[in-house]
């Protein structure tokens, strides 16, 4: 009976997904498609979850089948993930009109991501001690204890080195073997190698010219094949939401969020408030926030199924260079950049938010002005790094916390809704590489207002 309901369950799927086919072949907009999928995929799910039930075999089952869609989509935008990090770096260097602002473009880009993290710390800081969080109200259970079993072997990893020996390790001591990912800072790692690359052939461009002209065919070419392979990927993505949101939907743990609701509500409070600082940046810079709304809306709601701003950077490219008319040398730098560099979600609102909840506990005022400034440069500073894939916001906590001289154990405590919590703060992550690049476009003059100013979003 139970393979019954998953066929039914597998077929319902299918429908769905032609029902999505059906729209792109009679050109319905693909902003449209991927909310379609969006919709449908909350309801199929929630549907699974009442009729089924989370622990259900029914479920499990068909959350293997959903995963061939869903997760299969993330994995094949993770497969060109660091080729198009290394290739995209290297080719802002080749870039004629990027490179006579290359310091300048760095310095904003580096800038914004920085202090966009200091201001999301303070946020975070704020919303915890206006909602009243405290880590002694957490509770463990099984999952969290089996948690802080699995965490006690990454906080050794974390907890005796010192802020220079975290910069160390973002140094690319194998370049080969960060393409494969092999570390937690391996993104980092092949940006800079990349940017090593691109600063060679700065200085092979002044001593032989040719030679340059030839490399930067080479890499004009390899960036257009792998941006087609991009565009293949992303055509795929109204399917892939369908079923990511839909296994969000039915294996979540209601009751477990419902029971730490209020730590829930504060961190979207949090993550809310810092989306507003990005859309008043960009009204500062008389650029239209509705505009970034309307049009960043779909690659948005992919960070925030995904849970992956690896995953999401073909679309964070896309959206910067084809949707708000940011110069591809920028999107590259403000992408790849805010991959590593101050993500405002995971790597500033949450560690933030955790240091204040355990000070109490380790005889430490979370009001007191010293500890505040202090946790919003170690933030800022630890920020370096933090890798934009799932379980990146554990990292940077654990960095935090132990640079802070506070108890790890919160971060196993908070495992029930971490998905939950863990879908807003990806979100802001692009949001911020994409503001930046905004920003950093328009302070720069290479902003095409005519392509910002389209009210309708590009196709994949």
């Amino acid at each position: 009976m139970n393979t019954l309901f998953v066929i039914v369950n597998v077929a319902v799927l299918l429908l769905l997904m032609y029902g999505l086919l059906v729209m792109q072949k009679k050109h319905v907009s693909f902003s449209k498609r991927v909310f379609t999928g969006l919709g449908l995929g909350v309801v199929f799910g929630t549907a699974i979850h009442l009729l089924y039930g989370t622990a259900s075999e029914v479920t499990t089952v068909t959350m293997g089948w959903l995963s061939i869609v869903g997760t299969g989509y993330v994995k094949l935008l993770q497969m060109i993930v660091m080729p198009l990090i290394f290739i995209s770096v290297v080719g802002a260097f080749t870039k004629l009109k990027l490179t006579k602002n290359i310091g300048r473009i760095s310095f904003l880009v580096i800038g914004l991501l920085l202090g966009t993290t200091a201001i999301s710390a303070a946020i975070g800081i704020g919303s915890a001690l206006g909602f009243g969080l405290e880590g002694a109200q957490l509770t463990e259970g099984e999952a969290e204890a089996a948690r802080n079993e699995l965490l006690k072997e990454r906080v050794v990893t974390v907890e005796n080195m010192t802020i220079p020996q975290q910069i160390l390790e973002m140094f690319p001591g194998n370049p080969f073997a960060d393409l494969t990912g092999a570390r937690a800072t391996s993104t980092i790692g092949v940006v800079l190698f990349a940017a090593f690359i691109g600063v060679a052939y700065l200085g092979i461009r002044g001593k032989e010219p040719e030679r340059a002209e030839f490399f930067a065919k080479i890499i004009d070419t390899l960036y257009s094949i792998i941006m087609r392979v991009v565009t293949l990927i992303l055509r795929l993505t109204p399917y892939g939401i369908l079923a990511i949101i839909a296994k969000a939907a039915a294996t979540s743990d209601y009751a477990a969020i419902v029971n730490l609701g209020k730590f829930v509500i504060a961190s979207y409070v949090a993550l809310i408030l810092m989306f507003i600082v990005h859309l008043a940046l960009l009204a500062l810079a008389k650029v239209s926030p509705a505009l970034y709304v309307k049009k960043g809306l779909p690659t948005l709601s992919f960070a925030f199924s995904s849970r992956s701003s690896a995953g999401t950077l073909p679309l964070t490219l896309k959206t910067q260079t084809k949707d708000f008319g940011v110069s591809e040398g920028i999107a590259n730098f403000s992408g790849s950049f805010g991959l590593t560099i101050g993500q405002n979600g995971c790597a500033g609102i949450y560690p933030a938010m955790l240091a204040v909840m355990v000070a109490p506990a380790a005889g430490i005022d979370p009001t007191s002005i010293s500890f505040i400034v202090t946790l919003i440069l170690v933030v800022t500073i630890s920020s370096f790094g933090v890798a934009g894939v799932g379980g990146g916001a554990t990292f940077a906590a654990l960095i935090v916390l132990s640079v802070m001289n506070l108890p790890v154990a919160i971060v196993g405590l908070l495992i029930s809704v971490e998905p939950l919590i863990d879908m807003g703060r990806t979100a802001l992550n692009v949001s911020g590489a994409m503001t930046s690049g905004v920003l950093t476009s328009k302070v720069t003059g290479e902003l095409d207002e005519n392509v910002y100013s389209r009210p309708t979003v590009a196709e994949a």
